[in-house]
């Protein structure tokens, strides 16, 4: 079994603002039960194809691919989804065996057997996108299929984090007939197994998603359909929840946003519900860059930094200050870039640069996207760059892109450095380390960290009490202070809106923070 001690707990409503008072039943031009909710997001997906993803646009895959384990409701442990069992076969936890629920099927009415769970495995592994989630596959050796149900995962060291890789979305079940096995596959349909089907996509505006009939699995749907609307700018999109154009926001409301609808939501017909989450906001250096490759200049930097103030002064302290790539909550956090580093010094940074013989100012590109993680972005990262040049060290220049092309940079090693935000794949500490070391890794800038990827990961995968393995990553998060490749900004917290219509806002976040929309539904009465 897997066991979690000392673990984030579930992710249970900490804060509901404006649970909405008085009782009675809604007029007669209330919503039908069969209309479409529209829930608006600035987080556009980058691809259809799971073989490709390893960003947000996994919220739209939650929601109409299947993997074998998924979640409950308010649940932490993996559970069965298009699988009806899976387990450990052997006692080092490196064969994993899954079987299949009976009857599966495709939305297009195609079988889903276990052949096409292996050609689903496979063909991430052979594609191999750079920056893609074949990163999260690096213990798995082989798939075997027995019969038409079951699925035997042989992996090439213990691996007690593999059943909640396989949660993620990156892991759905694909159409073999559908999905070439040696590319990605192209347009803006899917064929997949989930609770919804895709009807219609229109690329960066909308996703149209209507009950699938086929579905056998964990979710039980309160809705039969939902819109998902896509927004670049998130005032744009709480004007459209005001005025009821959208009844739902989750990722991409502001700072600002967030604090007035709290003041004001009785009056505007609003609710807000906040979850603690483990999304993290880094800095990535790009060690192919002249400047950014010197140790030095990444350290002078996270000397420089004031946390604190780009929290309070710029997310109106929707965010908190953070230390350690691995958030709070989970095994293995530290403190270590505020005991390496202390309060922010611009004295300090210019004896590190001095000492690695740096005494003229250091030209900075700095990259961010405009259209990800929500209208507080730019200002932020304005505020950095105010940082960074008061101290006198630094000259900066801000650079920005859309989602779809900025991705397509940093994978490309575009970028000298460049922001990032991170939602877990499954809350475990593995996850905030594996995915950014390495050769192949979720950023596609190569880091070699062997200490961590040879040593330190191995042994806490061995371990399947998930909160036994502190020592090995608290040495991880040492390696990684001492290296400033990555330098952590903020922890977020998951906050969804919604007008008075709308029930479940307390169960539509699941482990990894996406939104599973099958919660969602109208209110009838109160």
């Amino acid at each position: 079994m897997f066991n979690r001690n000392r673990y984030l707990p579930p992710l249970a409503v900490i804060a509901s603002i404006s649970m909405v008072t008085g009782c009675g039943v809604f007029s007669s031009d209330a919503s039908d039960e069969a209309d479409p909710i529209i829930v608006g997001t600035t987080s556009t997906p980058s691809t259809l194809d799971p073989a490709a993803a390893w960003d947000s646009s996994w919220e739209l895959m939650r929601n109409v691919f299947q993997p074998l384990l998924g979640y409950s409701p308010g649940g932490s442990e993996p559970e069965p989804d298009a699988a009806e069992s899976c387990e450990f076969t052997d006692s080092s936890s490196t064969v994993y065996s899954c079987t299949l629920r009976e009857g599966l099927k495709f939305s297009n009415g195609h079988t889903l057997d276990a052949k096409a769970v292996k050609y689903s495995f496979d063909r991430i592994k052979k594609i191999n996108v750079n920056g893609g989630p074949a990163g999260l596959l690096t213990t798995l050796s082989r798939v075997q299929t027995k019969g038409d149900r079951e699925v035997v995962f042989h992996l090439s060291q213990p691996d007690a984090t593999f059943p909640l890789v396989l949660t993620t979305p990156a892991m759905s079940i694909v159409d073999p007939e559908e999905y070439p096995a040696d590319k990605l596959r192209e347009g803006g349909d899917i064929a997949g197994s989930g609770p919804y089907n895709l009807a219609s996509y229109d690329e960066g505006k909308t996703a149209e998603l209507v009950r699938n009939d086929n579905y056998k699995g964990i979710a039980d749907l309160k809705n039969s359909a939902v819109t998902i609307q896509y927004f670049q700018q998130s005032d744009t999109m709480v004007k459209a929840l005001k005025n009821k154009d959208i009844s739902v926001i989750y990722r991409g409301l502001g700072a600002s946003d967030i604090v007035d609808i709290q003041a004001n939501h009785d009056e505007e017909g609003l609710q807000i519900v906040e979850n603690p989450t483990t999304e993290i906001s880094y800095l990535v250096f790009n060690p192919k860059d002249p400047w950014t490759k010197n140790p030095a200049v990444r350290k002078a930097v996270a000397q420089v930094l004031d946390r604190p103030a780009l929290a309070h002064n710029i997310y109106k302290d929707t965010v908190e200050p953070l230390y350690s790539m691995i958030p709070r909550g989970l095994v293995g956090h530290t403190t270590g870039f505020f005991d390496d580093y202390g309060n922010p010094s611009a004295t300090k940074a210019k004896a590190i640069l001095a000492e690695a013989g740096i005494t003229e100012t250091v030209p900075l590109e700095l990259w961010y996207t405009t259209d990800r993680y929500g209208s507080q972005t730019k200002p932020a990262f304005e505020e950095l760059k105010r940082q960074l040049e008061g101290s006198g060290l630094f000259e900066v220049t801000l650079k920005s892109r859309p989602w779809k092309t900025y991705s397509e940079g940093y994978q490309k090693g575009e970028y000298p450095v460049f922001g990032r935000g991170w939602n877990p794949d499954f809350n475990d500490a593995d996850n905030f380390i594996a995915p950014f070391v390495g050769e192949q890794n979720a950023l596609g800038t190569p880091y070699d960290a062997p200490e961590i990827t040879k040593k330190l990961l191995p042994e806490s995968r061995a371990e399947s009490d998930r909160g036994a393995v502190s020592e090995e990553f608290e040495e991880a998060q040492q390696i990684l202070v001492d290296d400033a490749r990555l330098i952590p900004l903020w922890q977020g917290k998951a906050y969804t809106a919604a007008n008075e219509e709308i029930a479940g806002l307390e169960n539509v976040i699941d482990p990894a923070t996406m939104m599973i929309m099958w919660q969602l539904s109208w209110k009838t009465s109160w």
